[in-house]
């Protein structure tokens, strides 16, 4: 196990964190980064005063790539199950959106695939102009393994989640922000103090009402902790099924993973593929 902190926390206040993300050249996410984040939630629960968190990230190119696809997958299948008896991917992004702070994504650059699962799990989300998301899964013969399946269509409507989730396209942060995939797109020297000044205001109200506000939103917009063990399910089903390792091992060839070539335009890239 790595011994590096991919999740830098600085308490700014004890009701304001901002936690920033890093993990090699384009931030991808792997099996640390399950273990690291579960810790990270689990802290972020227990802190009695904290009301809200901004989660950033360390590279301007890359918020969260997307799931590392040359993890050690017998490393992740092995992982032992959450108290809520999911695999601890899944809980994570079923437990980040439940934790009594609101949290807050402030995207620049890329939040693809589990990166996309990732912001989504978080409250609201501000990004600047160069931002992208998308779930590309399908495009490479998988299932998105996060659940965005339960939250996108809660979130944009049936027909926009099929749209990004069975289309794999990447979704350009003025269109995300028209389709409510984000909240509002900021210019770039904007962002970042947008989103502090924000967070700071939700961080000065009372965390009592900040709480139970948030879980009554939740009582109707969260999807059930059972929909998360199967949306799982689902990608561990089907990726890494020989009939598509072609498209995985063209996009490996063009530069899958590093911080040039596909990964910059990897919408486009996963329709050559097919």
């Amino acid at each position: 196990m790595s011994t590096d902190t991919q999740f830098q926390v600085q308490e700014v206040s004890p009701s304001y964190w901002k936690v920033t993300f890093a993990n090699g050249a384009i931030n991808l996410i792997d099996p640390d980064t399950i273990e690291q984040l579960s810790d990270l939630i689990t802290r972020i629960e227990q802190a009695p005063s904290l009301t809200a968190v901004v989660f950033r990230s360390a590279n301007p190119d890359f918020f969260m790539a997307h799931w590392d696809m040359l993890a050690d997958r017998s490393r992740v299948a092995a992982m032992k199950p959450a108290p809520s008896g999911l695999h601890p991917f899944a809980d994570n992004v079923y437990r980040l959106a439940k934790v009594p702070a609101v949290t807050i994504s402030e995207i620049n650059g890329r939040a693809r695939g589990a990166g996309s699962e990732f912001v989504l799990a978080t409250d609201i989300r501000f990004a600047g102009p160069g931002a992208i998301l998308g779930q590309f899964e399908v495009g490479v013969g998988s299932a998105p393994g996060g659940n965005p399946s339960g939250r996108l269509p809660r979130l944009l409507g049936r027909g926009r989640a099929l749209e990004i989730l069975l289309g794999a396209d990447d979704f350009p942060a003025d269109l995300a922000a028209a389709y409510g995939y984000v909240n509002r797109v900021l210019p770039d020297d904007e962002l970042a103090p947008f989103v502090d000044e924000f967070a700071r205001r939700v961080a000065g109200f009372d965390k009592v009402a900040v709480q139970e506000t948030k879980a009554l939103v939740d009582a109707v917009t969260e999807p059930p902790v059972a929909e998360f063990g199967a949306a799982l399910a689902a990608f561990f089903r089907t990726s890494g099924r020989p009939e598509n390792a072609h498209r995985v091992e063209r996009l490996i060839e063009a530069g899958l993973q590093q911080p040039q070539g596909v990964e910059l335009d990897l919408g486009r890239q996963v329709g050559i593929t097919s």
